[in-house]
């Protein structure tokens, strides 16, 4: 283990500025646009998940950081669902306070860094197994969002159907009407009351 890696504790910043580092590594083009902000810190936000905050430093690359972040960046839950589909505005889904050069640079980055997996593993297994690894990958990732989509539609079913737990949008259309109708019919005869005392 390197020994600049020593005295620091293994938290989530310290991974993930390990695994942005790795990326930026081979981007010189990403490392001299971040170079510019050295000795900013900022913060992401992806609820529930820990933030993170990060400083920049000369060169462009980054280290878990503990001063007072210049840059707040929160990413909605919908980014996730934006992402998964390939949207392009999917980064309209970040909140941002604070620094908004430094914001831009971060979404720029975002939404041009890549990490090539099946390069870095054919670097240590071969290009063929490195391509059956990540398929596989993709494959195993694309069974766990369809499973979880059936298991989803199979729970709302569930609780539609065979519980009435819950309505369904159509059934909630037809009951709103008699509703609203309800409603005003309340509020006439509240006036006609207040016109009789």
């Amino acid at each position: 283990m390197r020994p600049s890696l020593l005295p620091q504790k293994a938290t989530p910043a310290v991974a993930f500025s390990f695994v942005l580092n790795r990326l930026l590594a081979g981007e010189p083009w990403a490392r001299e646009r971040l170079a510019a902000f050295a000795g900013e810190t900022l913060e992401l936000r992806a609820p529930p998940l820990p933030a993170l905050r990060l400083a920049v430093l000369e060169g462009g690359s980054v280290q878990a950081g503990d001063a007072e972040p210049g840059l707040t960046m929160t990413l909605k839950p919908e980014l996730l669902v934006a992402l998964a589909r390939g949207e392009e505005h999917a980064l309209r889904a970040v909140d941002v306070q604070g620094n908004g050069k430094l914001a831009a640079e971060v979404l720029v980055l975002a939404r041009h860094l890549r990490w090539d997996v099946e390069e870095d593993l054919s670097r240590v297994f071969g290009d063929v197994a490195a391509h059956r690894l990540v398929g596989a990958a993709r494959a195993f990732a694309a069974w766990h969002l369809d499973t979880a989509r059936r298991l989803g539609g199979a729970l709302v079913d569930y609780a539609t159907d065979e519980k009435r737990l819950l309505v369904r949008r159509a059934e909630l259309e037809v009951l709103a009407e008699p509703i609203a109708q309800l409603r005003d019919a309340i509020a006439r005869l509240d006036k006609r009351l207040e016109r009789l005392e």
